[in-house]
């Protein structure tokens, strides 16, 4: 394995780890944590050049890249990186300083069942990472 490689791995699960444990950090009142935002990005990022490389030929011992897998991966990895954009724009939304009456939602009550949703996803991904073969 390349030392290249290798930071880029030990960079995509810092990610995942900055998503679920930004969700773990705050699951009593789940918000979005700062670095939920910046482990769902790195996930994409380092995501994609992990399969640059493996197309490349580097560190892959000559196996062919699982199509299919990267897709499904993306994909989640993308629904993951947008529930967790759209549960931080909202959860800045309603900490507006602006009056709000009784029974209005309040910020982790919007952002709430995103989060929730992008740490299940998350999990979903690095199941399918372990055990897609």
């Amino acid at each position: 394995m390349s030392i290249v490689q290798g930071l880029v791995v030990v960079l995509h699960l810092l990610g995942m780890a900055a998503i679920l444990g930004g969700w773990f950090a705050t699951r009593t009142s789940p918000r979005v944590h700062p670095a939920m935002l910046w482990g769902a990005r790195s996930q994409i990022v380092t995501g994609l050049i992990l399969v640059g490389l493996a197309e490349a030929g580097i560190g892959t011992d000559g196996e062919p890249v699982n199509h299919p897998k990267i897709g499904v991966k993306l994909v989640v990895a993308l629904a993951v990186a947008a529930l967790v954009e759209i549960a931080n724009a909202r959860q800045k939304r309603f900490n507006l300083p602006v009056a709000i009456g009784p029974g209005a939602p309040t910020p982790i009550m919007v952002a709430a069942p995103l989060v929730q949703a992008a740490a299940g996803l998350a999990l979903l991904n690095v199941l399918v990472a372990v055990l897609w073969t």
